[in-house]
């Protein structure tokens, strides 16, 4: 399915032709907020996820992570079989393990890799490249090297990245504000039959 105006095909780029590598340290601990990746949430503090800080005390040495960068968590969660990627959106910066894999995009559309990794299409790219034996205490035995030779299947045109990124991310806000509608309506039912019943 295309935008229309659109009629070029797409191609196969590496991942490390896309993107950089960031492995930038928190050595100064200029960030105290250690982050997780939620499948659902995306990169969310781990005290609001978990309700606790499962990072360790001195996080010096975790990664430093900015607004607008990516991280890949190899771990494997439920219906996220090989992990999940996520972009860091509601924080100026935060820190992760060094076991995550952290990348800014560099000559692609930054919205357009949000869509892209929303989908299933780069699980194959990760388990061509991931180690035989995948798996340790469900971790993906993948380098970093290997991550990054990955292959995205991408519109050449920068604009078309742009309007499908777009086009996502309206459909996202969409959904964000109609479950926040849910609830208030969800809390206003409870209240109701409290009254109503007590």
């Amino acid at each position: 399915m295309r935008f229309a105006g659109f009629a070029d095909a797409w191609e196969q780029r590496k991942l490390s032709d896309l993107t950089e590598r960031v492995t930038r340290k928190n050595k100064n601990n200029e960030s105290s907020r250690p982050l997780t990746i939620s499948a659902q949430d995306g990169l969310i503090d781990q005290n609001d996820f978990f309700d606790k800080q499962i990072a360790s005390r001195d996080i010096s040495g975790y990664f430093l992570v900015k607004n607008g960068e990516f991280a890949y968590n190899k771990s494997y969660s439920n219906g996220y079989p090989w992990g999940a990627i996520k972009r860091l959106d509601k924080y100026d910066m935060g820190v992760l393990s060094t076991l995550y894999i952290i990348f800014r995009p560099t000559n692609v559309s930054s919205q357009f890799l949000v869509s892209y990794y929303d989908t299933t299409r780069w699980y194959k790219e990760v388990a061509k490249n991931a180690a035989e034996g995948a798996r340790n205490h469900g971790l993906l035995n993948i380098a970093p090297t290997d991550f990054f030779s990955t292959v995205l299947l991408i519109p050449n045109s920068i604009e078309e990245q742009q309007k499908i990124g777009s086009f996502f991310k309206q459909l996202d806000d969409t959904i964000t504000l109609h479950q926040r509608k849910l609830e208030k309506l969800q809390e206003l039912k409870k209240g109701y039959l409290q009254k109503m019943f007590c």
